[in-house]
């Protein structure tokens, strides 16, 4: 694992408002620094287009600070940008409490949250966060205000990978749309498999954009262990022996086909999906993200 982001992953950090706030404020100024500031985009914003400026336009739709960056005339074709409600949707079942190299998937989804609601705030975005499972809902409305990412961190720190998916009940908060939203979703998609798709679902409309961001470990990706293991369902306590060299092969192939098979449900609805490695830095999936939302826009 990346030994900056390993050292972030410490519990004293990610179990206190102070520590979360610190990791995220190093991992997205580290990472604004180290980007072309001019080409950043915000979590919810949607930035105008533009065309060069021809001979008979409008001359009131000639955009005077696109000519001082670039010095040349450029003609807007669409209203300067806006922003939309960013709403942080994250599994707190208890599978989420898996682990590998000492890193759980609740840690870490505390860490890729703190990180994107840090980056909301810098950008003005109004953004919100949900915490969900069969025992309770946690919800920090969505808001522009200075105290709003304590709210989200204080949220965070509290949470806890616990219980099973939420099977649709008092979900309606969430559902209720507000004009253009941006949702995103984080979760290892393991169990109630078909009521968290059709969640997702109820979340997209044509106004809203929606990205599933699906967190996997190594181990779960491609069963690297030797020799016989007892392997434990984290939801369900179901156990099952296998000797992983036989079974390797034929569990990759699986999981592959999984990835698939969710993917393209997702795409068919217009949803965005990603697979998250826990190997892989933060900053990384910061850094893809945007620049994926980029190409949207």
């Amino acid at each position: 694992m990346h030994p900056g982001i390993k050292d972030l992953l410490k519990p004293e950090l990610l179990n206190t408002v102070n520590g979360l706030e610190l990791v995220a404020r190093i991992l997205v100024e580290g990472f604004i620094s180290g980007s072309n500031r001019s080409q950043m985009i915000g979590l919810g914003q949607e930035f105008s287009q533009y065309r060069s400026y021809e001979p008979g336009d409008d001359l009131r739709l000639l955009d005077w600070k696109m000519y001082a960056r670039s010095e040349r005339y450029f003609t807007k074709l669409a209203d300067i940008e806006t922003n939309i409600t960013v709403k942080l949707v994250m599994d707190v079942s208890h599978s989420m409490a898996y682990e590998e190299q000492g890193v759980s998937k609740l840690h870490y989804t505390r860490m890729l949250i703190a990180a994107l609601t840090y980056l909301a705030r810098k950008q003005g975005d109004a953004f919100g966060l949900y915490c969900i499972n069969d025992t309770h809902i946690d919800v920090v409305h969505p808001r522009i205000e200075q105290q709003q990412f304590i709210r989200v961190l204080t949220t965070l720190i509290h949470s806890k990978a616990e219980g099973k998916w939420n099977r649709g009940e008092n979900l309606e908060s969430i559902l209720q749309h507000h004009g253009k939203e941006l949702f995103i979703f984080i979760s290892d998609l393991y169990d109630e498999q078909g009521d968290i798709l059709n969640f997702i679902s109820l979340l997209k409309t044509k106004r809203n954009e929606v990205l599933v961001l699906h967190l996997l470990g190594k181990q779960e990706r491609e069963l690297e262990f030797e020799g016989s293991f007892t392997f434990e369902d984290l939801e369900s306590g179901a156990r099952i022996k296998a000797d992983t060299a036989t079974q390797q092969t034929m569990y990759r192939k699986q999981v592959t086909d999984w990835i698939g098979g969710l993917r393209n449900q997702l795409l068919e609805r217009q949803i965005g999906y990603e697979v998250i490695a826990m190997e892989e830095p933060v900053e990384n999936v910061l850094r893809n993200f945007l620049n994926n939302r980029k190409k949207l826009l």
